[in-house]
């Protein structure tokens, strides 16, 4: 299997499964939004991939539509009949930077330890998040929602840095 940037109706089936899974609890209970918090930094953890280019993170996040495509399909097939291997429009979260960069790795750090130290059933929402929040950047629709957000962290990573240097510290 090679990694694509492209999505499927398959695999945005297989992504809407995980996020009605986790919605249907929060919203058949009293609507607590703790019991959305694992699932909400997995999703930070997986947009935070989609607008990486390359490395660990960029690879990741291109694998998520390849593993959903070839899942959702075969569900699809499997419960319908019909095959869902229909491509859909493409996005592409671009313009990170170096400072922004280090802002998206520290946000990876911080669900990386909040998955170390959850329970079993929240660190299965967590990695649901991830998946969802990465494979739903794949789409021309969130990932041009979203547009904003790699300009905003090089812009946090810019102050930070300002910041530092301004204290004489860098």
């Amino acid at each position: 299997m090679t990694a694509t940037n492209t999505l499927t109706l398959g695999g945005l089936l297989l992504a809407l499964i995980i996020l009605v899974c986790n919605l249907y609890p929060w919203w058949r209970g009293n609507r607590d939004m703790k019991m959305l918090a694992a699932f909400g930094k997995g999703a930070a953890a997986g947009i935070s991939a989609a607008m990486c280019p390359g490395g660990i993170l960029g690879w990741a996040h291109s694998r998520s539509g390849t593993v959903g495509n070839g899942i959702g399909e075969r569900t699809s097939q499997a419960t319908t009949g019909t095959a869902s291997g229909q491509s859909l429009t493409t996005g592409q979260l671009v313009g990170l930077g170096a400072t922004g960069a280090a802002i998206v790795v520290l946000t990876v750090l911080w669900v990386v330890l909040a998955y170390k130290e959850a329970g079993k059933k929240d660190r299965r929402r967590i990695i649901g998040g991830a998946y969802v929040g990465s494979t739903f950047c794949l789409t021309a629709g969130v990932a041009g929602a979203l547009a904003w957000l790699p300009g905003t962290l090089n812009g946090l990573g810019d102050g930070i840095v300002a910041f530092f240097q301004g204290a004489g510290v860098l």
